[in-house]
């Protein structure tokens, strides 16, 4: 088995002290007034010998490991995908590594994959929490472990967030489709009690009701594990009987996406027949014969916003929770035209 190079051996070879070395491959040589050439000369022969950093001893020496767990419900799920994408560059800008894995909205993943984590000793974690998972992030406080949700948070407990204005973003989206005409407007949203979902649908009952128009016979909802069969369900009851919905907003891209397929299948024209709305962008919304009208999250300015709550933390340079709650934009198309 080939011997590990050492700092000693690039240390040998370049005629300087470890420190030294050590000094420039941590990106630390102005501070310890290395030359230019002299930490040119050991980046290269430490190439050339295919150094490879020790990252336990330096986490070890340090107390740190420079790397941080990222917790994404569904990295399939374009929004999700593009966070952790974000997240994982800002994280690269301050010498950091991201570790991320996904839930599948599932509280006893969830909890496995924090656990697997810390043991790999993450500085600090972003998660974008499951839904009962309220004890998981108590565990954290209790155990003072630098995090930060992002997306979702819970109300009860006391930590730093990042989050859109769900409430005002759906309203002012179902109030585009009541101004555009429609009267009848449906919703189909995940079953579940987390926050975001539930400000959705606020905001989209109170839309209506401020509009004088119905409701509550026209919110349906799907379970995240049986979104295929639960979602045609859904639109089958909203476009069924002798007053169909003439509108539908989804309260997530997933849920449109699923949406689409069937009432495609079904053949009712969009916008003509039946106007669509979605919470969340998604490349498939373009491709639509009809481009899908949808609320744009924030997600670079989410993204940078989580890294650097958690770096201050990790750093000791924010010592109470933050909580930052950022705008959406209603992008409208077609489909709600």
């Amino acid at each position: 088995m080939k011997k590990k190079v050492s700092l000693k051996d690039i240390a040998q070879e370049a005629g300087v002290s470890t420190a030294l070395v050590s000094y420039v491959l941590t990106n630390k040589e102005e501070k310890a007034r290395v030359g230019r050439e002299m930490a040119l000369k050991i980046r290269k022969i430490a190439h050339r010998l295919n150094y490879q950093p020790n990252h336990i001893a330096r986490s070890l020496k340090s107390g740190r490991s420079d790397t941080i767990g990222l917790i994404v419900a569904d990295i399939s799920n374009p929004f999700f995908a593009n966070l952790a994408r974000t997240i994982e560059d800002e994280a690269k800008q301050h010498n950091y590594t991201v570790i991320f894995g996904s839930s599948d909205e599932n509280a006893d993943k969830s909890a496995d994959l924090i656990n697997v984590l810390l043991n790999r000793q993450v500085d600090g974690l972003i998660l974008i929490p499951a839904e009962g998972s309220e004890q998981q992030i108590r565990q954290l406080k209790k155990q003072h472990v630098p995090f930060v949700l992002a997306d979702r948070y819970f109300p009860g407990i006391s930590a730093s967030h990042i989050c859109v204005n769900n409430y005002e973003s759906a309203y002012n989206a179902v109030s585009h489709l009541v101004k555009s005409g429609r009267k009848r407007t449906g919703m189909i949203a995940y079953a579940t009690t987390l926050h975001h979902i539930a400000e959705r649908k606020r905001g989209y009952s109170e839309a209506l009701r401020d509009h004088g128009l119905p409701s509550r016979q026209l919110l349906k909802t799907a379970r995240y594990a049986h979104l295929k069969e639960d979602t045609k369900q859904a639109v089958d009851q909203l476009l069924g009987g002798s007053k169909p919905a003439d509108a539908v907003f989804f309260a997530t891209n997933s849920l449109a996406i699923e949406g689409l397929k069937y009432i495609n299948e079904l053949g009712i024209r969009v916008p003509e027949d039946l106007a669509v709305l979605s919470f969340d962008e998604s490349e498939a919304f373009d491709l639509f014969y009809s481009p899908v009208t949808y609320i744009r999250q924030p997600i670079l300015e989410m993204g940078k916003m989580a890294v650097r709550l958690l770096l201050d933390q990790i750093t000791g340079r924010q010592k109470t929770h933050e909580a930052v709650c950022m705008e959406t934009t209603l992008v409208i198309r077609r489909s709600s035209s």
